[in-house]
C-alpha cells in the first residue's frame, strides 16, 4: 500500500460527488459511513445505552445509520436531533429511524454519545445548543462521526471556544487535515479511517508513515564499506557547549552514517576528546581550514549550541560551497533571523531546516498567523527557502520546495526534553549522507525520531534517543520489501 493522502475538506466533497456521479448514490456511501461507524463501536464497547446526536447536513444523515443499525442489534438507543434533516439524503434516514427522538439536551442520561452533529465542513463555531451538548458530553464516552462536532476540518482549530472531545473518531476514505493538527488532532482520540468504496485520491499532502519512504532506506549491502555508507560531520560548539554536537554527532552514526566527524575549534576540542569514541574529532581555525575538513562530506548538521555569533554565520556560508547537503537547526538558523534571505540564497533543495515554532516565525516572520495551518505555512517556507522544511511540534510537518507535504502522526509527548531535537537533526543528516533523498530522510528521520521516544515513554532524555534507534531499524529492516519471509525481527 502506498502513502496516503490527506485530504481538504472541499476535496472530500469532491470525491463523494465523484463517486455519486460514476453511479453510487448518496443513501448507499451514508449506509457504508453509517455501518462503519457501528462496526467501530461494537469493537470497542459492550452494549449500552447510547445517544446519537443528529444535526441537520449529511453527517446528521450518517448518525441516523448508526441508531438504526445500533437498534436493530439490541442496544438501547434513542436519538437527539438538533433540527430537522436539510438534505435529502439527511431526510431520508431519518425516516428510516422508527426509534425514539428527542430535542438536543433534552433525552435521558446516556453512556456513550455518538456525536454526528457536524462533519468536517463546519465553518463557525456550535450554536448554543451544541457547545451545551459538547460540555456535558465531556464525561461521557464519545464516538465522533468524522471529525469531532467545533473542530475546522481545514486547520486543526477549534470554531469558537468550544469542541466536542472524542474517545474514538471514524472518518471515511482518508484523513483529514483536521484530524492531524492539533488541537484537532488531540481532540480526536483514535482515529479509525473506514473504506467506503471511493476512488484513490492522489494528492501531495500524505501522512508521514513508512510506506511514505521505507522503499527508500538506504540499507547496507555485501559490498558496504565505512566510506561508502556516507561521511557526516557536524559543527561543534564552544568548549561549555559540547553536549549538542554530541548528540547529533552520535544520532547520524546510529541511523546508519558511515563515519561520523566533530569539525572543532581548537579550544573545544579537548573537550570534545575524551567524551568521543567512535565519532572522529578535527579541528579548524579559519574558513578555509573548514571546506578543506568538509570537502568530502555528503552531509553536515550545523547550529546545536553553535551560538549565535557572526563565526556560526561565517561557518555555514563556507560549508555551502562544499557540495554537502546541510542540515541547520537551531543557533544556525536564528543567527539569519535578521537578514533570512542571505541563508536562503545559500541553500538549495537537497539542504533541511529544522525550527521549531519560535524559530520558525524569526525566518519566516508572520507567515504561521497569515496561514491558513501548519501544513501551509510550512510549504510556503520550504518555497521560500528553496529547501527542505520541519516545521517541529507535536504535529510535525515536512515539507520540501517541490509542494510535497507529510504530517506525523506518531508525534510523542516525551520529546519535549533538552537536546532531542539535536538527536534530530543527527538523524536527518546520517541518513542524508547514506545516499537517501533529502525529503524523505527527513521524513524518516522524524518517525524514526518518534518511534524512539513512544517505545521508552516516561523519562526519556535525548541521550537516550540515539541507542533506541537500532530496534526501530531493525524493525524496518525485516519489514524491507525485499525481505525473505521470516527474516531479522518482528
Amino acid at each position: 500500500m502506498g502513502p496516503r493522502t490527506i485530504l481538504t475538506s472541499s476535496q472530500m466533497a469532491r470525491a463523494d460527488q465523484q463517486a455519486i456521479a460514476a453511479g453510487t448514490s448518496g443513501l448507499v456511501l451514508m449506509e457504508r459511513a453509517g455501518q462503519a461507524v457501528v462496526e467501530a463501536i461494537r469493537s470497542r464497547y459492550p452494549a449500552c445505552r447510547v445517544v446519537v446526536l443528529c444535526g441537520p447536513g449529511n453527517n446528521g444523515g450518517d448518525g441516523y445509520v448508526v441508531a438504526r443499525l445500533l437498534k436493530r442489534r439490541g442496544w438501547n438507543v434513542w436519538v437527539e436531533a438538533s433540527g430537522p434533516s436539510a438534505s435529502p439524503d439527511a431526510r431520508a434516514m431519518a425516516a428510516s429511524w422508527k426509534g425514539a427522538t428527542f430535542k438536543l439536551g433534552a433525552g435521558p442520561h446516556a453512556d456513550l454519545v455518538v456525536d454526528a452533529l457536524f462533519g468536517a465542513g463546519l465553518q463557525r463555531p456550535l450554536d448554543s445548543a451544541a457547545a451545551a451538548a459538547a460540555r456535558w458530553s465531556a464525561g461521557r464516552t464519545v464516538v465522533s462521526v468524522d471529525l469531532p462536532s467545533g473542530i475546522d476540518g481545514d486547520s486543526g482549530r477549534i470554531l469558537g471556544d468550544t469542541a466536542f472531545r472524542a474517545d474514538v473518531t471514524v472518518t471515511f476514505h482518508r484523513r483529514k487535515i483536521g484530524h492531524v493538527l492539533e488541537p484537532g488532532r488531540s481532540v480526536c482520540g483514535e482515529v479509525v479511517v473506514a473504506d467506503i468504496g471511493l476512488a484513490e485520491t492522489p494528492g501531495p499532502l500524505t501522512e508521514n508513515t513508512m510506506d511514505l519512504w521505507a522503499s527508500r532506506m538506504p540499507w547496507p549491502d555485501a559490498a558496504s564499506h565505512k566510506h561508502r555508507r556516507g561521511r557526516m560531520a557536524v559543527i561543534g560548539g564552544e568548549a561549555l557547549r559540547t553536549g549538542a554536537a554530541r548528540l547529533a554527532a552520535r544520532g547520524g552514526l546510529r541511523i546508519g552514517a558511515g563515519l561520523v566527524t566533530v569539525l572543532s575549534s581548537p579550544a573545544a576540542a579537548p573537550i570534545y576528546g575524551p567524551a568521543l569514541e567512535a565519532v572522529m574529532l578535527a579541528t579548524f581555525e579559519s574558513d578555509s581550514e573548514l571546506v578543506h575538513l568538509a570537502a568530502s562530506t555528503d552531509a553536515a548538521v550545523i547550529g546545536p549550541a553553535a551560538g549565535v555569533t557572526p563565526q556560526t554565520r561565517s561557518n555555514l556560508l563556507a560549508l555551502t560551497t562544499t557540495g554537502a547537503a546541510l542540515v541547520v537547526d537551531a543557533d544556525a538558523l536564528t543567527v539569519f533571523a535578521d537578514r533570512p534571505d542571505d541563508l536562503f540564497a545559500t541553500l538549495d533543495k537537497d539542504d533541511v531546516l529544522t525550527p521549531h515554532p519560535g524559530e520558525f516565525e524569526r525566518l519566516f516572520p508572520g507567515l504561521l498567523a497569515a496561514s491558513g495551518n501548519r501544513i501551509a505555512a510550512a510549504g510556503e517556507a520550504a518555497r521560500r527557502a528553496g529547501a527542505v522544511v520541519i516545521l517541529k511540534g507535536a504535529d510535525t510537518v515536512i515539507a520540501c520546495p517541490d509542494g510535497r507535504v507529510a504530517v506525523s502522526l506518531n508525534g510523542s509527548p516525551w520529546l519535549a526534553t533538552a537536546g532531542s531535537g539535536d538527536v534530530l537533526a543527527g538523524f536527518v543528516a546520517g541518513l542524508i549522507a547514506q545516499g537517501m533523498e533529502s525529503f524523505s530522510a527527513a521524513c524518516a528521520a522524524v518517525w524514526i525520531h518518534c518511534d524512539c521516544a513512544g517505545r521508552f515513554g516516561p523519562g526519556l532524555i535525548a541521550e537516550d534517543l540515539p541507542d533506541l534507534a537500532p530496534a526501530t531499524l531493525a524493525r524496518l529492516f525485516a519489514q524491507r520489501p525485499s525481505a525473505p519471509r521470516g527474516s531479522g525481527q518482528a
